[in-house]
């Protein structure tokens, strides 16, 4: 059965192919929310069931443009593959997630969420060995901060643990602010369930959030999370 969140909006999805935008993909068609999605090819879409597939790259302003248009949000998941070139941190963390945000706000998006990570804001961490990662989500992030806070705008930014897989709603979450978390992990599902439930409440809207998991012990709901978030 198809439960409801009260959205009737359509949401695009970048980065809908991998892990964690399937999940969000899979958690948006729960609520029975309309999905569209950024891929390079229609082929890669094919698993992720009824869809509006917009063909394009994250490199093609033009190509965000077509896929944002006529949207009331969007999440990202995108994430580089690559150290260096189209695929690499600096291509995809910070310049796509910059790209996708200017062409939603220009379109009248109104609402942006964005998977990021715990330890963004430490440049010494090991992860940024991998062609700085972190640093460039950062810069990533802040853009996103930057445009969605203005003329009626919204984000939220989730900053997970390490990522795995797994069914959502299963395990206590714990969340905090300010980048103080440096160990955990959270499940895809469960980023995933936050970032949907960020379409309708107003508790999430302009909130930068770590989460990771705590003792297993299935859950009724994730809004909790957002009790008490500062915004800003």
């Amino acid at each position: 059965m198809t439960e409801k969140i009260g959205y009737t909006g359509t949401v695009l999805v970048a980065g809908a192919t991998g892990k964690t935008g399937t999940w969000i993909v899979r958690r948006l068609q729960q609520y029975g929310v309309g999905v569209r999605v950024l891929v390079r090819s229609v082929e890669k879409a094919a698993s992720l069931g009824d869809v509006d597939v917009v063909v394009g790259r994250i490199q093609s302003n033009d190509d965000i443009a077509k896929a944002v248009k006529g949207c009331s949000a969007v999440i990202s998941a995108l994430g580089s593959s690559e150290v260096f070139g189209e695929a690499s941190p600096g291509e995809v963390d910070r310049d796509g997630v910059k790209r996708l945000a200017d062409e939603a706000a220009k379109a009248g998006v109104k609402h942006f969420g964005l998977v990021s990570s715990i330890a963004v804001t430490k440049w010494f961490h090991p992860l940024n060995l991998f062609g700085g990662v972190l640093s460039m989500k950062l810069e990533g992030e802040n853009h996103v901060r930057e445009i969605f806070s203005q003329d009626g705008r919204t984000y939220t930014i989730v900053r997970p643990g390490g990522l795995k897989d797994g069914e959502p709603l299963q395990y206590k979450l714990k969340t905090d602010q300010g980048d103080r978390i440096w160990n955990g992990f959270t499940n895809r599902s469960d980023v995933a369930e936050l970032l949907v439930l960020s379409l309708t409440n107003e508790k999430a809207w302009k909130t930068t959030f770590e989460v990771v998991t705590e003792e297993e012990a299935p859950q009724q709901s994730l809004d909790y999370c957002f009790e008490g978030l500062q915004k800003g």
